[in-house]
């Protein structure tokens, strides 16, 4: 037996351990399958943005950092902005960062992104969701969009 395979969890019945610094691994009779903390992480933020009332994830900074790595390498801003988790043996722990819209009611929309990630974490990955910790950081008025068009014309 290699060193490599010595160090894995030991194996028990449909068991969730740790494995390594981010990520958790399902240990069943028929084999491992590991989880990395970055797939909870997009699970999360999928959930949060399905709920009304949400308008981005992230707060300031990261926010202007993402827009920014957008525009230099192209492609789509980092799925996980916003999002923090903590993955252990059978729980995870999430950190959401949230803008909300104006006009809603911040407790119920809270609640709600609240269920939405536990019910999609745990029906996905197998974890359980001890908590979800939401700082809402930002609400979003309505006509405070920048265009590309106006933010182009800025910069020339």
């Amino acid at each position: 037996m290699s060193a490599q395979r010595s160090e894995a969890p030991r194996q028990t019945s449909d068991a969730v351990q740790t494995r390594g610094h981010g990520s958790a691994e399902l240990v069943t009779e028929r084999g491992r399958t590991r989880i990395a903390e970055t797939v909870v992480a997009k699970i999360a933020a999928m959930a949060a943005r399905e709920v009304q009332g949400i308008h981005a994830l992230g707060a300031g900074m990261s926010r202007a950092l993402g827009v920014v790595r957008e525009r230099l390498i192209g492609g789509p801003g980092p799925a996980t902005q916003g999002v923090a988790v903590e993955a252990g043996e059978r729980q995870a722990a999430i950190d959401l960062d949230l803008i909300v819209e104006y006009g809603v009611a911040i407790p119920e929309v809270a609640a709600a992104v609240r269920r939405n990630v536990i019910e999609a974490v745990e029906n996905m990955c197998g974890l359980e969701v001890t908590e979800v910790n939401i700082a809402v950081e930002d609400l979003h008025l309505p006509g405070e969009e920048v265009s590309p068009e106006q933010q182009e014309a800025r910069v020339r």
